[in-house]
């Protein structure tokens, strides 16, 4: 029971932290005259995802590297298959340009990238560098293309942004106070969440791996989980893509990066990982693609296909876990029959809407 309070504040701690980490850094931000796209898109992503950075250092430096992997490999899966399918079946999800063009490819290529590192069964700190100095590059490049572009006013601020304020958190000092009491809430909620979970992991007999790729996943993904339900409620649909999105690519540049720099030995990769968590992961950035582009659109249907896939993935890491007599026919009929369903289906998509513009393309120029 103690270990179930432990995990319960702890995930309250990460999600009050993160809220005032975001508000803090945002405000004093918008104060010192940075645009609110470069907010949105770094800030507001980050922020949303300072929990899983929080809980990966803190398993990291006690030895729990499995739960530091596991939490980034799962969240991931869990950002894009949950979050982006509950949002659009709440309202069908627009996909900006932007994000099809330039940060979908980014975060496939990130992802594969993080496969290529982890084949020798260890992300060292040179891996780290890497990861870090990419992340730097990546924000350092957003920040220059915003600068190109027409600086949008207070009214077109990004859902999670708050607008210029004028209140008790108005005053540089207490934007710093925000974001210090933030990152403090943040360590505490972490060592909490962590402790616990590998209490849960040694009760049920199962690997910190499975935890973190199952509850401590979820559990920090609550952010993000929050801000884009709440923009797919109010209409900003295209919030809540950019929010998983950007999630995602500081989950594998940040997340993975910084606890692989300042560990000695590094995170070491589970054979499972290799061999099934971290394709899946690479695929369900890639079935993005086709999702993204068919009309700028994430219609109902395929937000149900991403939660069902989600459940699909849960069944096959618990039955995994326990070892169970159904794994393996569940397996075939994963492999033999629904995911090449699905890929068809995929691929049926994208290939009539790809027609369906060349048609469009044809008329016009005539």
């Amino acid at each position: 029971m103690m270990d179930v309070l432990l995990f319960l504040f702890g995930l309250i701690l990460l999600v009050a932290g993160a809220e005032a980490l975001v508000r803090g850094a945002s405000l004093l931000a918008l104060s010192v005259g940075m645009s609110p796209l470069v907010i949105g898109l770094t800030v507001v992503a980050f922020g949303t995802s300072a929990p899983e950075l929080a809980v990966s250092l803190q398993s990291a430096v006690s030895g729990s590297a499995d739960l530091a992997l596991g939490n980034v490999v799962g969240s991931n899966i869990f950002n894009v298959l949950f979050i982006l399918g509950i949002s659009a079946l709440i309202a069908p999800l627009l996909v900006a340009q932007q994000v099809v063009r330039q940060e979908v490819p980014f975060m496939i290529g990130i992802s594969l990238l993080l496969l290529a590192l982890a084949l020798d069964g260890r992300i060292g700190r040179g891996d780290g560098a890497l990861l870090l100095g990419l992340l730097i590059g990546y924000t350092a490049f957003l920040v220059y293309q915003s600068r190109r572009q027409h600086r949008p006013d207070d009214a077109s601020l990004p859902d999670g942004v708050p607008g210029p304020s004028k209140g008790w958190d108005s005053h540089p000092a207490m934007q710093l106070l925000l974001i210090v009491a933030g990152l403090g809430l943040l360590v505490l909620g972490a060592t909490w969440l962590v402790d616990s979970a590998v209490s849960f992991a040694q009760y049920l007999g199962v690997s910190e791996l499975v935890i973190g790729l199952t509850i401590v996943a979820a559990g920090t993904s609550l952010p993000e989980v929050a801000t884009s339900i709440i923009a797919a409620l109010r209409g900003q649909r295209d919030i809540a893509v950019g929010n998983v999105v950007g999630s995602n690519v500081f989950n594998i540049l940040g997340v993975l990066g910084l606890p692989s720099l300042v560990t000695s030995l590094g995170i070491e990769v589970a054979p499972s990982v290799l061999a099934f968590d971290l394709p899946v992961m690479i695929a369900v950035a890639i079935a993005c693609l086709p999702i993204f582009f068919t009309g700028n659109l994430i219609a109902r249907w395929e937000g149900g296909l991403f939660l069902g896939l989600y459940a699909a993935y849960m069944a096959y890491v618990l039955l995994a876990a326990q070892q169970h007599d159904a794994l393996q026919p569940y397996s075939t009929v994963m492999a033999m029959a629904v995911l090449p369903l699905v890929a068809i289906t995929l691929a049926v998509v994208a290939w009539r809407e790809w027609q369906g513009r060349r048609m469009h393309q044809d008329r016009s120029s005539r």
